[in-house]
């Protein structure tokens, strides 16, 4: 029987971002459930404070190149790749001069929210996606994790569930505590839209605050992960509500092998779209 494949999509991942709850599960979680028999791809931005030459990060041609149009502005997609020798596992980062070069992750030196996280989001979502097309690697699972990863679920099942590489996809949303001030950019759901995705399919982010853009990962998830034990408790009614499987991080002991079990348990349900 083929292995079945994983597609991580990480908004943190260690060593290439300090350690934290989110960077840490990014960085062993893929490699766990590799040792568990399944084929694995991961992906994260490159953050322009990535240390490329310690990190060993270099572009991959074949796959950059590409121009994505975000609020009728064209963005070229840079596409680079590093290996964690020790875990056998590439990461594959998803770089943009107007997004990705500045110094900071998600806020300035200041600690202010960068005003452009909403296209910074929809183009890293985008491009992996279009990366792996490129790829030609059809996922059956797809975890993603952390807020800024919350359009792939919308984007799956609304933009790419007709491509013969996601159309037998599903995917799981793990929401943390990291929670932003104020709301993204008011015209986040606009530049959302395409010819398949409808102002209905995202009336929720009318008013795009941190929990409305979870409840929309929610809204297009087949699976939710609670990965944090002080996530809102407006989500955890909101999932809870939803019907759809749900599950929460244990110990650093046991999570994997909850996580591998609870992938199972998606990968043989009934597909939802």
């Amino acid at each position: 029987m083929a292995k079945k494949k994983i597609l991580f999509i990480s908004q943190e991942i260690m060593p290439y971002l300090p350690e934290s709850e989110m960077a840490h599960i990014g960085r062993y979680l893929p490699q766990g459930i590799q040792e568990k028999g399944k084929e694995i791809r991961t992906f994260m931005p490159r953050y322009g404070c990535i240390n490329e030459r310690r990190n060993q990060l270099h572009e991959v041609i074949r796959l950059s190149g590409m121009n994505l149009i975000i609020n009728d502005t064209d963005h070229p997609l840079i596409i680079k790749v590093a290996s964690i020798q020790s875990a056998r596992m590439q990461v594959y980062f998803i770089d943009n001069e107007d997004y990705f070069q500045r110094k900071h992750v998600i806020t300035d030196e200041k600690g202010s929210f960068f005003p452009d996280n909403d296209e910074r989001a929809i183009f890293f979502t985008r491009g992996v996606f279009e990366t792996v097309k490129k790829l030609r690697w059809a996922p059956d699972l797809i975890y993603c994790q952390g807020w800024f990863t919350a359009l792939v679920p919308l984007y799956l099942k609304k933009e790419y569930n007709e491509d013969p590489i996601f159309a037998h996809s599903k995917v799981v949303y793990s929401t943390y505590n990291d929670q932003f001030g104020g709301t993204l950019d008011q015209d986040f759901q606009k530049k959302v839209l395409s010819e398949n995705i409808t102002s209905e399919d995202v009336r929720i982010l009318s008013e795009p605050t941190h929990t409305n853009v979870n409840k929309l990962a929610f809204d297009y998830s087949d699976g939710i992960i609670f990965n944090s034990s002080n996530v809102d408790p407006e989500l955890k009614v909101y999932a809870t509500q939803s019907g759809k499987p749900v599950t929460e991080y244990t110990t650093p002991e046991e999570y994997i092998e909850n996580y591998a079990t609870f992938f199972d348990q998606i990968l043989e349900s009934p597909a939802k779209k």
